[in-house]
C-alpha cells in the first residue's frame, strides 16, 4: 500500500522542482518511487568532494535532507501543507572517493505535525556508508 498523497507524481515532475537549486548544482537525481521509499543518486565529483578527496559529509547531509524533503511533500497535500527540515543527524561509517552514492529514503514516523525519515546511503560497491535520520516539520499554509 503507497504512503503517497500524490501518487501520480513522475520523476520528471520532482526534476523539474529542482531546477535552480542545490539538487541540480550537486546533479542529484531521484531514480525510484516505491510505494513507502524514495532513491536517489549523487556522485562524488569535484562539486562533492572535501579537500582530503573524499566525499564531503555535508554533501552526504545535502543527498539525505533532499530525499527526505521530497518524501515529506509526496505525503502531505501541498495545497494545504508544506514541510521543512527541522533536525538531521548522519552518522558516516566509512569513506567514498569516487563513482555515484545511492540514497534509500524510507518513513520512521508519519505525524501531522512531524515526518521522521530513515535514509542510508550506500557507495558505489553498495556498501552502506552513511546512515541519516532527518525530521521535517508539516505546516499549514496561512490563506
Amino acid at each position: 500500500m503507497s504512503i503517497w498523497f500524490h501518487k501520480a507524481v513522475s520523476k520528471e515532475q520532482l526534476r523539474e522542482m529542482s531546477v535552480n537549486t542545490i539538487n541540480e548544482f550537486l546533479n542529484i537525481e531521484l531514480t525510484e518511487i516505491g510505494d513507502d521509499y524514495l532513491k536517489a543518486t549523487m556522485p562524488v565529483n569535484e562539486r562533492t568532494r572535501q579537500p582530503y578527496g573524499l566525499l564531503h559529509g555535508g554533501a552526504s547531509c545535502v543527498l539525505a535532507e533532499t530525499i527526505g524533503s521530497i518524501a515529506s511533500a509526496l505525503v502531505i497535500d501541498m495545497e494545504k501543507f508544506y514541510c521543512v527540515g527541522i533536525e538531521i543527524n548522519a552518522n558516516h561509517l566509512r569513506s567514498v572517493k569516487e563513482g555515484w552514492v545511492t540514497g534509500i529514503c524510507s518513513p520512521l514516523h508519519l505525524g501531522k505535525n512531524t515526518h521522521v525519515w530513515d535514509i542510508k546511503i550506500y557507495d558505489p560497491s553498495e556498501k552502506l556508508f552513511c546512515v541519516s535520520r532527518l525530521t521535517t516539520a508539516i505546516i499549514p499554509i496561512k490563506k
